[in-house]
């Protein structure tokens, strides 16, 4: 059965003893980014600590004046690591950037230890932290697209297979054109499996927008405290941990805000630099809730001395999902209860200048009130009014309407119905998208 443990590596650290791992930084001027790398090497050790069974013996950045094709490292740098990673029985190098299979290869032969890039690093994490039977097979998609990807030049044992004759049995295939159509099948497998879930989610949306609940989706960079605001919000006891991707599958919840208004609100899988094309695409499923709301409350970490750079990380994604430029959204500057004092008062004067910013401090509850006040009063818009003309096989927006208790009055004719209503821009959009 393809593929085996020996060929792809375990995606899985399963030791009785913790694996002696070091986070490597490359720092190039090649490489175009919009963080510090001291900051960058800094969330590489979170990510690290958030992989159970490992324990990080040290840290450091690299700084390359070019990246190598065959090492990724000049020699001299090379030969300096071997001799500490010796030294310290390292058994796991984290390279917190992109090595290519030449790179991986040839590194873990010259210093004798497995090696993982950023996006195995991650593809680990999702894999050790899925849950339900979606987060699974979206990871073992993504680690299957990743793996597939790094096929050429991967391996030593690439040789010709043997074929038949040329008139008969063709020059043969090599071992590369057998493993990656192994791949592919198997690929196929789990497209169909997830399929299948992703249509069980998609008659629950579409149940969801039968009830007159608007729906808020909490979006934001990992960690950034989106599991205990939705914890101080609905009551409810969604792991959160100080942790990276402590949240990987959707959880939803009904609110009753303090207007006496009832919300659905969403908690959705935290966004990271350079966040894995694979695992943005096998995930596209689930943040597709995010797409379907009504309200998204973007939750940044204001403590965090990147917290600009992490929200523009969050902006770009969410654009790459094609959120809507007009979706209703909020800023939270979380973890109020985490800065300065002098910048506390700040940040309120900042957030007081900016109605679309709310301050807030999930784990004490500072600030959570006037949000949730912003996002009653962001539901209780204008209503207008509009007379529409339904055929009789239009029975599913009919009754949609009166679940939505829009229609005021109601005639019928010898083709359909004539339906006045009374709604709101948001409901006359989800409407519309019916």
């Amino acid at each position: 059965m393809f593929p085996t443990p020996e060929e792809r590596g375990k995606w899985q650290v399963t030791a009785a003893l913790p694996t002696r791992a070091v986070v490597l930084h490359p720092d190039t001027r090649a490489r175009q980014t919009r963080r510090l790398p001291e900051h960058g090497l800094a969330e590489a050790v979170s990510l690290a600590a958030a992989l159970p069974g490992l324990e990080v013996l040290w840290a450091e950045v690299v700084r390359l004046p070019k990246v190598h094709p065959g090492m990724l490292f000049g020699t001299g740098k090379v030969e300096e690591l071997k001799a500490r990673l010796k030294a310290d029985r390292v058994e796991l190098v984290l390279v917190d950037g992109p090595v290519s299979p030449v790179q991986q290869r040839n590194l873990e032969k010259e210093w004798g230890v497995k090696l993982l890039d950023r996006t195995s690093l991650i593809l680990e994490i999702f894999a050790d932290r899925a849950r339900t039977r979606e987060g699974v097979l979206q990871v073992e998609l993504a680690a299957l697209s990743y793996q597939r990807s790094r096929l050429v030049r991967a391996w030593t044992h690439l040789e010709r297979q043997r074929g038949g004759f040329g008139f008969v049995g063709g020059p043969g295939e090599t071992q590369i054109e057998a493993d990656r159509r192994a791949i592919d099948d198997q690929v196929v497998r789990l497209r169909r499996q997830l399929d299948r879930v992703v249509k069980t989610r998609e008659l629950h949306r579409m149940a969801r927008a039968k009830v007159p609940f608007p729906i808020v989706a909490l979006v934001g960079y990992t960690n950034a405290g989106k599991s205990t605001l939705f914890n101080r919000v609905t009551g409810a006891e969604v792991l959160a941990k100080d942790m990276l991707f402590a949240t990987l599958d959707p959880t939803m919840r009904g609110v009753v805000l303090p207007s006496g208004r009832k919300i659905i609100l969403s908690d959705t899988v935290g966004f990271i630099s350079d966040l894995p094309t694979q695992l943005v695409a096998a995930f596209r499923a689930t943040l597709e809730e995010v797409l379907s709301a009504d309200l998204v409350l973007h939750v940044r970490d204001i403590s965090h001395p990147e917290t600009a750079e992490q929200a523009a990380d969050v902006e770009e994604i969410l654009t790459s999902l094609g959120l809507k430029p007009g979706t209703p959204k909020f800023e939270v500057w979380n973890k109020l209860d985490l800065v300065e004092p002098s910048q506390h008062e700040a940040l309120m004067v900042q957030a007081a200048q900016r109605p679309e910013v709310f301050a807030v401090s999930a784990l004490t509850g500072e600030g959570v009130a006037a949000l949730l006040e912003a996002v009653s009063a962001t539901f209780d818009e204008e209503k207008t009014a509009r007379e529409l003309h339904l055929g009789f096989a239009d029975g599913r927006r009919r009754a949609w309407l009166h679940g939505q208790g829009v229609v005021t009055a109601e005639e019928q004719g010898e083709d359909g119905w004539t339906l006045s209503v009374l709604w709101t821009a948001r409901q006359e959009k989800r409407y519309r998208e019916l």
